[in-house]
């Protein structure tokens, strides 16, 4: 799955044109390597979002093209 659609199905990035935005600006990293938008995301995948000040960083346990808003943080677990 690509890493955009990613970051918006787990709703770690509320849109995906925001999560492409993002990978564009170069705030998002995939095991250390800034990431383009159409990386393909695996399970053990490091993710680390920058948000202004903030970081964040999980790790991928599973990629579902679909998932519900309840199950949606079960995609990933943060580290």
């Amino acid at each position: 799955m690509r890493l955009d659609k990613y970051l918006k199905v787990s709703r770690l990035i509320k849109r995906r044109t925001v999560a492409n935005e993002a990978c564009d600006a170069g705030r998002v990293t995939v095991n250390g390597k800034v990431a383009r938008a159409s990386l393909e995301v695996k399970v053990g995948d490091v993710i680390e979002i920058g948000f202004g000040n903030k970081e964040v960083k999980v790790e991928v346990t599973s990629v579902a093209e679909t998932v519900r808003k309840d199950e949606a943080k079960e995609l990933f677990r943060y580290l």
